[in-house]
């Protein structure tokens, strides 16, 4: 498990710097994807980033759930929120998206805290 989810969201950007040096095409479409997809349409992007925290601890990406709670965080959500979204997780991933959803959970607290105490 990942004891400190700041430290390892920079790690995993560094990355992805690498890919997409060595891969610009595909991730130059990847990020058009992801902008397209996170556009606020009939939901907003809040909601479809909180969908996409639950499928990344559905699938088991460590890397995905960093990413989207910093993005859930960035959007304005709550920890109340948070929870109900892991809970969907876990519903629809049963064992493994329990353990998945508390590696969420201690993302979340340690990147909120960050966010409120910059230093």
């Amino acid at each position: 498990m990942i004891d400190n989810w700041p430290e390892a969201m920079a790690s995993f950007s560094a990355n992805l710097r690498g890919l997409r040096g060595g891969a610009p095409e595909v991730m130059k479409a990847f990020s058009g994807l992801a902008q397209a997809a996170l556009a606020p349409k009939a939901l907003d992007t809040k909601t479809k980033e909180l969908i996409a925290l639950a499928i990344g601890v559905a699938v088991r990406c460590d890397d995905c759930i960093a990413f989207h709670v910093k993005a859930c965080i960035d959007q304005g959500a709550s920890r109340e929120e948070i929870l109900e979204t892991l809970s969907m997780a876990v519903y629809m991933g049963a064992g493994p998206s329990v353990m998945y959803a508390s590696h969420a959970l201690s993302a979340y607290e340690q990147m909120a805290r960050k966010a409120e105490n910059p230093a």
